[in-house]
């Protein structure tokens, strides 16, 4: 019998939780099984979701296939009635190790999301194959982005408490892990269920203070209208906290921006990545776009494009604009496909633009560099870097950068000749 195994498909969310799922798996004893964890956060990702299951089951024909994840907990019925499929979990099911123990006899294990209050905290040991750790800090979100159906995947708002925090960093910094990085789906809600309302900012410092021996402390995305003080003053003057701040903009049009129903505006957006380069100059900045949202014209998407020069946003991910059953937006005029696609492109190509200038500046720099896997290591501004020597998987070591090339900037461990 083959071991269990895992799919992850979309954000680091996901990946946390297939760890949870990994480690069910073997405590339930079920060999030859295969669960597949799906994103809904864009139609293709849901479309490639189905494509995946076909495709596993084809090469398992003899496994047992289990899918869950957002595009299960919003369309079960759809999953469940794919002859490729053995079982079908929500999100909160799949987190349980009963769910694994006993053989379902139902067609799916799907509860009602959005009646959940209360978060159930997860260790885990490690992730699979990864030099950086991802850990949990809040879950669901009580926003409505007219664009989004993620909240009905995920349910409210609930955060995990900081004692279960620092015990899960200490765990994973104990395993051998330098980095960890604190996810969810709106981290900048963090604390807004738990008794005085404790802000993201400030949980950052204490885990710092509480756990000395972790040497990098990363966060995923953020939401511009609720960066609190205190990351500004992280980032200014603590060197563990990583200078790589990825912003939930999704467009730089104030109407637009109203359209989607999103809390910041485009001199608000302005302003804060300002002050973040204020505190910390060669911060790398990062951004979620979407190009050809309902009634985007021109001049608006050109508003969008031309942010991304002058706020030099190197870590752009670009997502075209994809109809959500059940959103607002949905029912809004839409842009046409091929242009919603050239917009898409031309957001790349300014964002890979943006990305070869931004990485020029660490030419002949030298940057400690978290080797993830064999010669390949990422900086504290996430930038790929190729090493041209061999360096255990995990380490950080200090590396001169000699050039850029297309897969990242390249350098040799400082102190060898380049």
């Amino acid at each position: 019998m083959s071991e269990p195994k895992v799919i992850t498909m979309g954000c680091r969310l996901n990946a946390f939780e297939s760890e949870i799922i990994r480690e069910h798996l073997y405590s339930a004893g079920l060999d030859n099984t295969i669960v597949i964890n799906t994103c809904a956060v864009t139609a293709e990702a849901e479309r490639q979701a189905r494509q995946i299951i076909r495709r596993t089951r084809r090469k398992n024909p003899s496994a047992k296939v289990i899918v869950t994840g957002c595009a299960a907990q919003l369309c079960p019925d759809k999953y469940t009635a794919m002859p490729e499929i053995d079982g079908v979990l929500g999100n909160i099911e799949k987190l349980n190790l009963e769910s694994f123990r006993v053989d379902q006899h139902e067609p799916n294990l799907v509860s009602d999301i959005m009646s959940v209050r209360e978060i159930v905290p997860h260790f885990v040991q490690g992730l699979d194959g990864r030099a950086r750790s991802f850990i949990q800090i809040q879950q669901g979100c009580d926003h409505r982005c007219t664009f989004c159906i993620i909240p009905f995947a995920r349910g409210p708002n609930r955060s995990v408490s900081l004692d279960h925090l620092t015990d899960q960093v200490r765990t994973l910094v104990s395993e051998g892990y330098r980095e960890a990085v604190l996810t969810g789906v709106d981290i900048c809600s963090y604390g807004n269920d738990l008794p005085g309302a404790p802000k993201l900012g400030g949980i950052v410092r204490i885990l710092l203070e509480r756990v000395p021996e972790l040497l990098r402390l990363r966060l995923s995305s953020l939401d511009p209208a609720t960066i609190d003080n205190t990351l500004f003053e992280l980032l200014e003057h603590e060197p563990r906290f990583m200078p790589h701040i990825h912003l939930s903009l999704q467009a730089m049009d104030d109407l637009v921006l109203k359209r989607m129903k999103r809390r910041h505006s485009r001199g608000g957006a302005v302003a804060i990545v300002e002050r973040l380069r204020r505190a910390r100059s060669d911060v790398a900045i990062g951004a979620d776009l979407i190009a050809g949202f309902p009634t985007e014209t021109e001049k608006m998407f050109r508003n969008t494009l031309a942010a991304v020069d002058e706020l030099s946003l190197s870590h752009l991910h670009v997502f075209p604009y994809s109809a959500r059953k059940g959103t607002p937006a949905e029912r809004m005029p839409k842009v046409d496909g091929g242009v919603v696609r050239t917009r898409a492109a031309k957001l790349r190509a300014a964002g890979a633009k943006a990305m070869s200038k931004y990485q020029k500046q660490f030419i002949g720099q030298t940057l400690d560099i978290l080797v993830e896997k064999p010669r390949v290591g990422y900086s504290p501004h996430f930038l790929s870097v190729n090493v041209n020597d061999d360096i255990e998987v995990g380490q950080i070591v200090p590396v001169r950068i000699s050039e850029v090339s297309q897969e990242g900037l390249i350098g040799t461990v400082d102190g060898e000749d380049a």
